[in-house]
């Protein structure tokens, strides 16, 4: 028995829940009822990409669909076996409402008798109400929700003036002159906000992403720059008197620590860039879940919350300078600092204990101030000396 129940689950389809009828096999492996599948890609046709509702794997083109003569006739087999046991409710499953004594999992939900029913007792149901509309959805949990507390009936209709669920007689009574429409109207409308809600989400996401990965372009070309101005300055540096030796190493405390900051403040802009775009994803993921829901009640009650945009503020840009110019400027000084450093040894100790000069000195005691970038007289962009290195130069012109 056992056995046999395995296989009519085996052989059911994952879209109706009844056994093939018509089977086809997609690409993917997965087997479905000619028509079911078909409704499904119907529905993707503006996409033109197909894909299997059960593991979500895309086609594209269309993939043709041919009958699979072998799952017809093992399925015709398997009907004509006797009818097998319910599936005894589980852990998250939906009761039958039908079942007396051990209640089966419901498969199916009725929205005119507002019961739910496992595949015995839907068999039964369908056989009674043949020929009568009765509209079928997936066993949901959730069905009391889906009728009216004061009238028990279905919640069919949505009152746009007082944004709420209603029925039929709430319709007629205390919603009278109001703005209805039906739940499925409202849905389409809430699916279409939701639709341009998901893509500013998606562009705001591809924007950050797109500003994270020229961050950390930046911060790398940022680290190059920084560690070649340190390899050049210590080389000259080193060419220099045992006097010179000394401002080298500070020299390169001052580009580290400046390394350092800027470092620093750009990985604190990452940092928070990574966390706006987790919102943002988890936020679109939201939506897309309540996107695939078939529940119109929980869609409207779950949409105003999840459309809100969450906070993210914009991140401030942080601008990266080059450090070129440092080994730039010392190489064409270095002749002219020796002279200057015998000369001026003192005065170089003096300079470096103050923040600012009074005159031209060296001052190798400040920190280096890369600044942006500026517009010289003749239009062209250039980058500002360090200050210790404008001094060096009005020094070395003396």
């Amino acid at each position: 028995m056992a056995e046999a129940t395995f296989s009519q689950d085996k052989f059911s389809c994952p879209v109706c829940l009844d056994l093939l009828k018509d089977p086809v096999t997609i690409p993917c492996g997965h087997s479905y009822c000619m028509s079911c599948i078909t409704d499904c890609w119907d529905q993707e046709d503006q996409k033109r990409v197909y894909s299997c509702p059960q593991c979500r794997q895309t086609f594209s083109p269309r993939p043709a669909l041919n009958k699979s003569t072998v799952l017809a006739e093992v399925v015709e087999q398997l009907k004509k076996t006797e009818l097998q046991p319910a599936v005894p409710v589980g852990p998250g499953d939906v009761e039958c409402d039908v079942c007396t004594g051990r209640k089966q999992r419901a498969v199916k939900s009725c929205l005119v008798c507002l019961n739910s029913f496992c595949q015995n007792h839907l068999e039964q149901h369908e056989n009674l109400f043949k020929g009568k509309r009765h509209d079928l959805m997936d066993a949901t949990g959730r069905l009391q929700e889906m009728i009216c507390r004061k009238h028990e009936k279905l919640l069919e209709i949505y009152c746009r003036t007082d944004q709420s669920c209603i029925c039929l007689l709430c319709m007629v009574d205390e919603h009278r002159n109001h703005e209805t429409v039906s739940t499925a109207a409202e849905r389409t409308e809430k699916q279409r906000q939701l639709d341009e809600t998901q893509r500013k989400f998606q562009q705001q996401i591809q924007e950050r992403e797109k500003r994270l990965r020229e961050l950390k372009e930046a911060v790398e070309t940022h680290k190059r720059s920084a560690q070649t101005a340190v390899e050049k300055s210590e080389r000259i540096f080193t060419e220099l008197i045992r006097s010179i030796e000394k401002r080298c190493s500070e020299v390169t405390q001052m580009i580290r620590d400046r390394e350092k900051t800027v470092v620093s403040r750009a990985e604190g802009l990452m940092e928070r860039l990574e966390q706006q775009i987790d919102v943002l994803r988890k936020r679109n993921a939201e939506l897309e879940q309540l996107s695939d829901t078939r529940d119109h009640i929980h869609f409207l009650q779950s949409f105003p919350s999840l459309s809100d945009p969450p906070g993210c503020p914009d991140v401030p840009s942080i601008t990266f300078s080059s450090y070129n110019d440092v080994g730039q400027s010392v190489s064409k000084l270095r002749q002219k600092i020796e002279d200057f450093c015998r000369r001026e040894t003192e005065n170089i100790s003096v300079a470096a204990e103050r923040p600012e000069t009074e005159n031209a000195g060296l001052d190798l005691g400040e920190g280096l101030y890369f600044h942006r970038a500026q517009t010289n007289q003749r239009g062209e962009r250039e980058i500002l000396k360090p200050r210790f290195l404008r001094n060096l130069e009005a020094a070395r012109e003396k």
